[in-house]
């Protein structure tokens, strides 16, 4: 999981993991004797039973695997597809009898799309660097390649500036709920950053603007227009000046067209680009629903240039592709409807058609704060109703967006928005195990015999042990046959 390009049982007897031993990569050899520990309690010795290895060839990020009753070789053609060679062999341990083994096979893969990623939403509900290092090991072991980090809305500011030290001093301390918030030191993101790094992981941050600020006006009010309070339909009214923990959205807004606003911007982002080494920045501009038309059009083409002009590519949620004057070659995410409305398809279409591409982040099928049961206790159901593992499985990228082929997508993003997850076990909770149909369908085939709802079930079920030993809190689901 996810189902490579190539794979098949040779016939072969299974490889005996009793007293075996692996050479090669040193850090493809620590990943793989923490997951054998985890999965199975054995230490693996030093030695060429298992060799590890990076030769440069084939695709990026791919590898090949060949498990045979006397040894076991995976090839990486970088150290991402060897990580991800790893992850595989971890998956195909079982048990026979009293032994642990590896079922003979040959595996060839590579990923379908450049960019597989995850969103954790640190705004609403602050989550410390532990969580976020634990949801980092989740999603590698899917082989998701981006953590894509919601540092700011209106409940919070979770980034320390140097430029900007009142963003956390003063908006950082609340969040939904009244719930105790919090914020990431430029040491603590750091950490992040590098931890992400060794599992072969980009981070990245998202300030959203010009919308999702309200806390931002805690810190500096002159830059804050006043809340549009008849937009809010869900939560909450929020008062200027004021903390605010509820859940509604869009009513907050920067001044657009000042100068203290436009050096914010560019003070918040040049920082923000010193302290990420990856090649992306988001700035959000969504659900503005207060904010003139014009206004954020202007304030999304200034955001977006300011980034490039920092040396970084543009991120923004589909509602900006409105705005005609992005940077070349902003990338969009799309967050609307696998059938999507005219304006969101049209404005998702916008960045394709002016030189970027787009993450596709349907909300109905891969929003993971979303429901997965109409009784479950954790989530929200404003994305057509609660949804179940079948439907977060059951869409193709290329068939959202029209006019969109895949040359045109950068890849999928599983967002998990956090106004009801406020720790580790409620992440599990919502993630799992609907993260694995993103993982799939961000890597695998579009198309094969395994590429179906009834073997995907039945390999997630699969998984049921491995995930336990892994200490994933994941919910039985009725949908998956689980072995236990």
């Amino acid at each position: 999981m996810p189902f490579p390009i190539d794979v098949a049982l040779t016939g072969d007897a299974p490889f005996a993991l009793s007293g075996a031993t692996v050479t090669g990569d040193p850090d493809a050899a620590g990943q793989l004797r923490a997951l054998v520990r985890t999965r199975t309690g054995a230490e693996l010795g030093a030695g060429d039973d298992i060799a590890l290895t990076v030769d440069g060839s084939g695709a990026a990020e791919s590898y090949r695997l060949d498990v045979s009753a006397t040894g076991i070789r995976i090839t990486g053609a970088d150290a991402a597809g060897l990580f991800y060679g790893v992850q595989t062999l971890g998956q195909l341990i079982r048990r026979e009898g009293d032994s642990w083994v590896v079922p003979a096979v040959r595996a060839v893969d590579a990923p379908r799309f450049a960019y597989r990623g995850v969103m954790l939403d640190v705004a609403r509900h602050f989550h410390d660097v532990a969580t976020v290092r634990a949801y980092i090991d989740r999603a590698a072991c899917l082989k998701l390649n981006v953590l894509h980090l919601h540092l700011s809305d209106d409940q919070g500011w979770r980034l320390e500036l140097r430029s900007r030290p009142e963003l956390t001093a003063t908006a950082s301390a609340t969040a939904v709920g009244g719930a105790a918030g919090g914020f990431y030191t430029q040491d603590d993101y750091r950490q992040i950053v590098a931890y992400a790094a060794s599992r072969h992981m980009t981070v990245v941050p998202e300030f959203d603007m010009p919308g999702h600020t309200h806390a931002v006006g805690l810190a500096y009010p002159e830059i804050a227009a006043a809340p549009v309070v008849e937009v809010i339909t869900e939560g909450s009214i929020p008062v200027a000046g004021e903390p605010y923990t509820g859940i509604g959205v869009g009513f907050s807004s920067l001044r657009i067209g000042d100068e203290a606003t436009d050096a914010f911007v560019r003070d918040v982002f040049t920082e923000l680009a010193d302290l990420t080494p990856g090649p992306w920045l988001h700035f959000g501009g969504d659900e503005s629903l207060g904010t003139d038309p014009e206004d954020f059009a202007r304030f999304v083409a200034q955001a977006s240039a300011v980034i490039a002009g920092l040396g970084k590519t543009p991120v923004a949620w589909h509602e900006a592709g409105a705005a005609s004057g992005l940077a070349p070659g902003t990338v969009g995410q799309f967050w609307g409807f696998v059938s999507p409305t005219d304006a969101a398809a049209r404005h998702a279409r916008a960045f394709a058609e002016r030189g970027g591409r787009l993450i596709l982040s349907p909300a109905d099928a891969i929003y993971l704060d979303m429901k997965p049961t109409a009784d479950s206790a954790l989530g929200l159901t404003w994305a057509n109703g609660p949804t179940s593992l079948a439907r977060a499985y059951g869409w193709e990228p290329t068939e959202v967006v029209d006019g969109v082929g895949e040359e045109a997508i950068l890849g999928v993003e599983a967002p998990l928005w956090t106004e009801t997850v406020a720790t580790l076990d409620d992440i599990d909770a919502l993630a799992f195990p609907r993260i694995a149909a993103a993982a799939e369908i961000a890597w695998s085939p579009a198309t094969g015999a395994e590429r179906s709802w009834e073997s995907f079930r039945g390999r997630v079920g699969g998984l049921g042990p491995l995930w336990t030993n892994l200490d994933i809190h994941f919910p039985a689901l009725e949908e998956v046959p689980w072995t236990t």
